[in-house]
């Protein structure tokens, strides 16, 4: 869960708000007005829980405040225990609807229940009341998500990040593209769904608890699955989230329908967590996944119908102090893919693979890779009889929220790029546990979705396959358009398909001084809205990068890498533009005293010092060198071309530089680190006799005076 902001509602009446952050707040609700378009700002009444607002119920405040106070218990324990808050807070609410945080954290742990359409109205009313939180917008941006309303939901996530400081907004910022891009590939995938039906699995399997992850025997007529409802005289509760511990099920089919699904026999359900996590290709072995020491997997092998104790895998794949979850191995059983947090990944969660030695041992795992890995989590394995097709979860590539789940195949020695199955089997929010049925044609997976029995659920997709063309009625009435010619033209108009011009950036990045080549970050930004458009290495061989920059837009390139200073450049293409290529070779210079750089990225209004918003990206990037260097002193320089008197022209330099240490400065870097300085025109690094070089010569630089 993404990290939410905490405040306390005030319930005596005596706190006093931070002026500063009542001022920001106040800032932010005048820009989300204006943002939608409402000429003036109206706000409703917050209303606290206090006797100033409630002097004639003084019994119903008691009870109103207790519940408040048990739902922050919940709440604060952290999104396992959101639903059991909602109980509470919705008794407070039904006292007093006005209470603008109190209708944040309603909308926010709805947002984490089948009902994540409640979320839109109590996050709306939040912010109509003037919630002291900018947090609520973020959220109010996962509600939209959520409910398919992603034009809004972008919309709230950009009113978000402008509404932060640069220091807050490069922060946020992976969270905030992230979450950008995700609407963006839901668009696309909603308006290209795949050809299925999805069917709940009825109450003989589902219940108004969690039930998930699905397993099938060979023959697809046995289900093994995970479920939290209560299973025996006193179940226990996890002291975390408040739900029942986990337990394995299993049910039989009979002829086309599942039987009520039963408690899987055998030493299997003990008094901690146990969850299906795999099972072996002929059926015999069933992989599981127990909570107790930090979480590993487990087997137990079939006896009769029964099955027997559980036995720890090898410590080469359940290592120690780190969580596995999920497992799945080839045909032959000589190969194992499973999901492990440890050290040496990309992020969360991610996919390795061990292979069986001579000697029966496994071999020391290896990471799956960054094609399939992500810096987000991945989950829920699934092989597929071919040995070469895996599915799996993940919150990373182009999913449309949460988890999606994805395909990809091994060929010619490797992993191909992860495929999305598409809408409507994934959805904004988690799916997760896809596992095919023998026949090919039907797959069952876990997610939640409106109208289910109650959390997750496991529901059956049916491939419906390929649409089938209709015949031509031309064909079916060709004797008589014979005797009778058809007026009508039934072939399709010709349609010209618009293309966009494409520029070619190629080059490499290579050290100042020695020329070597160097891998570095490259940052791709839209200097209009500072959206990151692109994020890439450049090879760590060569030092060679290519960028494909269609028209029509003012871009940002940042250039990064360890112990050098950044380097930006400006393209600005217009819609005119033709295709064309670009060579650009950037050195990068090391951090060191007397270095100096062009911050090409930094604009101002024609003739003043006021910064333009478009220089918001680089002005991040320069702070965060500084943040990141504490010792780094510099001097920001401003510099002119000849137009105009010296005088107007060292003035105006020096006031450019001023504006962007002020800049600085008003986002905490100490002032005793900087100083700026005005050059005018005595500084020129192009010819004043062109266009050209005018605009090089209006320039910003800053250089390093001391480390």
């Amino acid at each position: 869960m993404d990290k939410t902001v905490s405040c306390n509602i005030t319930v005596s009446g005596k706190g006093v708000m931070n002026c500063g952050i009542m001022l920001k707040v106040i800032t932010g609700v005048l820009l989300f007005t204006l943002f939608l378009g409402v000429p003036q700002a109206t706000f409703a009444q917050n209303k606290e829980f206090t006797r100033s607002y409630f002097p004639d119920d003084s019994r119903g405040l008691r009870d109103a405040r207790r519940n408040l106070r048990e739902g922050d218990k919940l709440y604060e324990q952290g999104w396992g225990n959101f639903e059991n808050a909602l109980e509470y807070y919705l008794k407070a609410h039904a006292f007093n609807p006005d209470n603008a945080l109190l209708n944040m954290r309603i909308g926010e742990c709805y947002l984490y229940t089948p009902y994540k359409e409640r979320s839109v109205t109590f996050l709306e009313r939040a912010v109509e009341l003037n919630v002291a939180s900018l947090e609520v917008y973020y959220l109010l941006g996962l509600a939209y998500q959520q409910n398919y309303e992603f034009d809004k939901a972008t919309d709230q996530f950009r009113f978000y990040r402008q509404s932060l400081s640069p220091q807050e907004a490069i922060q946020e910022r992976d969270r905030l593209e992230r979450r950008m891009a995700e609407c963006r590939h839901a668009k696309e995938m909603i308006a290209n769904p795949v050809r299925v039906f999805i069917d709940n699995l009825d109450s003989r399997i589902n219940t108004e608890y969690d039930d998930y992850s699905p397993l099938l025997s060979p023959d697809g007529n046995t289900m093994y699955f995970t479920s939290r409802r209560p299973l025996g005289r006193n179940p226990r509760q996890d002291r975390v989230d408040h739900k029942y511990f986990e337990n394995i099920y299993y049910s039989r089919k009979s002829g086309d329908s599942w039987m009520a699904a039963q408690p899987l026999e055998g030493r299997i359900n003990t008094r901690t967590h146990e969850a299906t996590a795999g099972i072996s290709p002929e059926g015999e072995t069933l992989y599981i996944y127990r909570g107790d020491k930090g979480g590993d997997l487990f087997f137990s092998r079939k006896d009769n119908d029964s099955w027997a104790k559980p036995r720890r895998l090898p410590r080469t794949i359940t290592s120690r102090g780190n969580q596995e979850t999920s497992i799945a191995f080839t045909s032959d059983g000589r190969r194992v893919f499973f999901i492990s947090d440890r050290p040496g990944g990309f992020g969360g969660k991610d996919i390795w693979t061990a292979t069986l030695d001579q000697r029966g041992r496994w071999t020391e795992p290896t990471n799956l890779g960054s094609t399939i890995n992500t810096p987000y989590d991945e989950e829920s394995l699934y092989l597929a009889p071919d040995d070469v097709t895996l599915y799996f979860s993940s919150q990373g590539h182009n999913t449309m929220g949460g988890f999606d789940i994805f395909k990809t195949q091994y060929r010619n020695g490797r992993w191909t790029q992860p495929e999305n199955l598409g809408h409507p089997i994934n959805t904004p929010g988690d799916d997760l546990f896809f596992v095919l049925a023998p026949d090919g044609k039907t797959a069952f997976y876990s997610t939640m979705k409106p109208g289910g029995f109650g959390g997750s659920d496991i529901y059956q997709i049916t491939f419906l396959g390929p649409e089938k063309e209709l015949e031509s009625p031309v064909q079916q009435d060709f004797i008589a358009s014979i005797a009778r010619p058809l007026n009508q033209n039934l072939m399709e108009q010709q349609v010209e398909v618009p293309t966009v011009p494409m520029t070619l950036l190629r080059g490499r990045i290579m050290d100042d001084k020695t020329a070597e080549p160097l891998q570095a970050t490259l940052e791709l930004f839209d200097n209009e809205t500072e959206e990151l458009l692109a994020q890439f290495n450049s090879n760590p061989e060569s030092g060679e990068y290519v960028i494909s920059l269609p028209a029509g837009k003012n871009y940002a390139i940042a250039v990064q890498a360890e112990d050098y200073l950044f380097h930006s450049e400006n393209i600005n293409i217009s819609e005119a533009s033709v295709s064309r290529e670009i060579i650009n070779d950037i050195r990068l210079k090391k951090v060191e005293v007397g270095e100096s750089i062009v911050l090409n990225n930094i604009f101002f209004d024609t003739g003043a010092a006021r910064l333009r918003p478009e220089s918001y990206a680089e002005l991040g990037i320069l702070y965060k060198l500084l943040f990141d260097n504490p010792s780094l002193k510099i001097e920001i320089s401003g510099h002119t071309d000849n137009v105009g008197s010296a005088a107007v022209n060292q003035r105006l330099s020096g006031q450019r530089a001023q504006a962007v240490v002020e800049f600085l400065i008003e986002r905490g870097i100490d002032r005793e680190r900087l100083t700026y300085k005005g050059y005018g025109f005595d500084r020129p690094i192009a010819p004043n006799d062109t266009p050209e070089g005018r605009q090089m010569n209006r320039r910003t630089e800053f250089e390093i005076v001391d480390k």
